[in-house]
């Protein structure tokens, strides 16, 4: 039986593709869950654009809660991926067991910690008095279902790093192909609209997780499977210490859509709910580019740590080309169909046309840089999958530090709510200039220091077997 794709040998373009497609396509996909969501609520008749309005300000607190499955799963899924390179696989067990222990118990704190937060939260995040019971009924069933989205996402990282990219997307396809068949069926059949959507995804991603979980449970084709035991605190913060940086990166996404939210609700007057719309399905948009990009960058991150493990930079380096290569490929392909198809895109969650030219306008702006974002993206993630935390770290804050100031400084310059929206290509544009300048810099010297270490490893063991 196929043991899956070979990351220390197989030829890295058609590695690359195996493995960044099917991650791309079920970030693509995973997607869906909010933006079905959002479609479907958009349209309850009576209120649907204030429910809408309230499901967007649940959105950066939904991407809070699910960025801590990231924290864990990635931190431990780079450290497996780079133990696996090394041919250690007592140590790749243990890091499996550990993660699994703190992806349960990272889900109940944060289950019990939410529910009592949560109405602070969705006030600091945007809602009105008119969005608020909305928002409010969203946010506590999704949170009741924490751990499943917790471990849906912590557990597919596990099984993306062991070479099976294919199955990844199908956990994630589960999930979405549920929650698309039953958000009609919860809204509208049992009538039980904002309720109903929240219901249907937590349903779904109790599915997903189920998948994953007896995947890394029962299944002989993967090399490293979920254990107990053999714990370890130290290890334990290893895996938090890699994870922090795309964990902070995803949870400060919450900290930009809290300040796109609060200028618009404070400096739009008597528009302030229908920006708040707007950028919801300008946001929605925009995950529909970002998404995917996070698939091709997250998804090729195993090739990066395996090899950088194993100390073979040259396929660390053709890595690198070839995953910036196909980024590249589709962000221009994005590019000029959202010139082409918005409006085909904003139909889907509202028929109010000045919602809808607002949007159209939005989704315009936003994309302007989406092209040069690919060296932000790539060039982040990879620092990452070659331990270099600290400065992916920097770069990821940089760009979300400049996004806010601009956000609070624009509506102040212009005297018009509706230019936050720039805030999002301007910094996009020149957050990527700086990582590109600073990956050149530092590169090289990183694959040179690697080679040392390794060479170094292996005259100590030989020292070792001679002694």
């Amino acid at each position: 039986m196929k043991k899956g794709n070979d990351l220390g040998r197989d030829s890295i373009p058609s590695l690359v593709l195996r493995l960044a497609i099917p991650t791309m396509v079920a970030q693509l996909v995973n997607v869906l869950y909010s933006i079905v969501d959002r479609m479907y609520i958009g349209h309850i008749e009576g209120y649907g654009d204030l429910a809408l309005a309230g499901a967007g300000v649940c959105g950066p607190i939904v991407t809070l809660l699910t960025s801590f499955g990231t924290l864990i799963g990635l931190g431990g899924s780079i450290q497996l991926a780079m133990r696996m390179g090394e041919g250690n696989q007592k140590k790749a067990k243990q890091i499996l067991s550990n993660s699994f222990l703190m992806l349960t118990v990272f889900s109940l704190i944060l289950t019990v910690l939410f529910l009592l937060i949560k109405d602070h939260l969705l006030l600091w995040f945007g809602a009105s008095e008119q969005t608020f019971p909305y928002a409010d009924t969203y946010l506590t069933i999704y949170t009741l279902g924490t751990f499943f989205a917790l471990m849906a996402v912590g557990l597919n990282y596990f099984i993306n790093c062991q070479g099976f990219a294919g199955v990844g997307m199908i956990t994630v396809l589960i999930g979405t192909i549920c929650n698309i068949a039953l958000d009609p069926l919860f809204i509208f059949v049992f009538q039980m609209g904002v309720a109903g959507a929240a219901i249907a995804t937590v349903i779904s991603q109790f599915f997903s997780c189920a998948f994953a979980f007896c995947f890394l449970l029962f299944s002989k084709r993967v090399s490293v499977r979920i254990s107990l035991g053999n714990y370890s605190l130290p290890l334990m913060g290893k895996i938090l210490s890699i994870g922090f940086s795309p964990f902070l990166i995803l949870a400060s996404d919450s900290l930009l859509l809290i300040a796109t939210n609060t200028v618009l609700h404070t400096y739009g007057g008597s528009q302030g709910d229908m920006l708040i719309t707007t950028a919801t399905i300008v946001q929605s948009y925009m995950m529909l580019i970002t998404s995917p990009m996070l698939g091709i960058s997250g998804g090729t991150q195993a090739i990066i740590s395996f090899n950088y493990g194993a100390a073979d930079t040259k396929r660390v380096r053709q890595t690198e080309k070839c995953v910036l290569l196909l980024c590249l490929a589709f962000t221009t392909v994005m590019f000029f169909v959202t010139r082409l198809l918005p409006g085909v895109f904003i139909r889907l969650f509202t028929t109010n046309p000045e919602i809808s030219r607002l949007s159209i306008w939005g989704i315009g702006v936003y994309t302007m840089m989406i092209i040069p974002l690919s060296f932000q993206y790539i060039l982040v993630d990879g620092l990452t999958a070659m331990e270099r935390t600290k400065t992916a770290l920097y770069l990821s804050i940089f760009r979300k530090t400049f996004y806010i100031l601009l956000v609070f400084l624009l509506p102040q310059i212009t005297r018009e709510a509706s230019n936050v929206f720039f805030a999002e290509p301007i910094a996009d544009l020149v957050s990527s200039v700086q990582s590109t300048i600073l990956f050149l810099l530092i590169f090289k010297k990183h694959m040179q220091r690697r080679e040392k270490q390794v060479e170094l490893l292996h005259a100590m063991h030989q020292k070792g077997r001679a002694s």
